[in-house]
């Protein structure tokens, strides 16, 4: 049971880090290097905890990109 239990958990996490790849290329950065890319990611984390409003532009735009309500 803890054997399931745990591929379980692995299945998820390999789920979540496939749909997570998948916003990479839908932003268009595909092929841009590791390293900006998060950098990129870095930077953003400290602006979101610095600014709500940033926020709120950022999801604004990421609904438009997915042509509905996104999440």
């Amino acid at each position: 049971m803890a054997r399931t239990m745990t591929s379980d958990i692995r299945k998820k996490d390999t789920r979540e880090k496939i749909e997570l790849g998948g916003l990479i290329v839908k932003a268009g950065l595909r092929y841009e290097k590791r390293a900006l890319l998060l950098g990129a990611l870095v930077e953003l984390s400290a602006r979101l905890k610095a600014d709500e409003g940033e926020r709120a532009r950022l999801v604004a735009i990421g609904r438009k990109a997915f042509g509905d309500d996104g999440e």
